[in-house]
């Protein structure tokens, strides 16, 4: 059976989670099979409680050896109990984040380099790979910006880095996106939300394989 693999990835900030929403609701029923929508970190019971863990503001000693080593922890269950056994079964699986986020923000923010992390994700992942990555481009204070003005007092461990970090991290997208330019398509996320998810749906239409979508 044909299965297909999604990543949506972008900036804190960006409406991932948000625009796949979204994106999965006006899609989905145009699927001819099912469709798994998952996140990361998380996306199984222990990989969610791994997550607890990276993410909570109080853990501030935690080296970025660590904090790149977990979010692998992390994505090795997440394979092995939901989105390995999804792709096997056929199905398509839309996820919020995937390895880039780890070579950016571990490689790149936390200067650990992206080929360093990408290798202890290779081992993580088995190298399975997206077919298809939606990069939602919005400049790093835009997405704080809206983050303080959402979820104010409510941001995690890595929403509340200076601004210096989330700027790395965004450069390292740019060098991610320069590198893999089959897989990853990049959508101005600068737009109004509807239109956002409107480019979304245009690009997973024109990227599924026919025989996965209804005439």
């Amino acid at each position: 059976m044909k299965s297909y693999f999604i990543s949506f990835e972008g900036p804190d900030g960006s409406g991932k989670s948000t625009v796949l929403k979204q994106v999965v609701a006006q899609i989905g029923p145009r699927l001819k099979t099912q469709y798994l929508v998952t996140r990361e970190p998380g996306g199984s019971k222990i990989a969610e409680k791994i997550r607890q863990l990276i993410l909570d503001p109080v853990n501030e000693e935690m080296s970025a050896k660590t904090e790149a080593l977990l979010y692998a922890a992390s994505r090795s269950q997440h394979m092995f109990e939901t989105v390995i056994p999804a792709l096997k079964a056929g199905k398509v699986v839309f996820s919020d984040r995937f390895v880039d986020s780890s070579l950016v923000y571990q490689g790149a923010g936390r200067d650990l380099g992206i080929a360093a992390v990408k290798q202890i994700n290779d081992f993580a992942t088995s190298k399975i790979e997206p077919d298809l990555t939606i990069f939602l481009d919005v400049k790093p204070q835009v997405g704080l910006d809206r983050i303080a003005k959402e979820r104010a007092g409510q941001e995690d461990r890595l929403e509340q880095e200076k601004l210096i970090f989330h700027q790395k991290v965004y450069w390292g997208y740019q060098e991610v996106n320069q590198a893999y330019p089959k897989r990853i398509v990049v959508v101005n996320a600068n737009k109004p939300l509807n239109l956002v998810v409107e480019d979304c749906v245009k690009i997973i239409a024109n990227r599924l394989p026919a025989d996965l979508l209804k005439d």
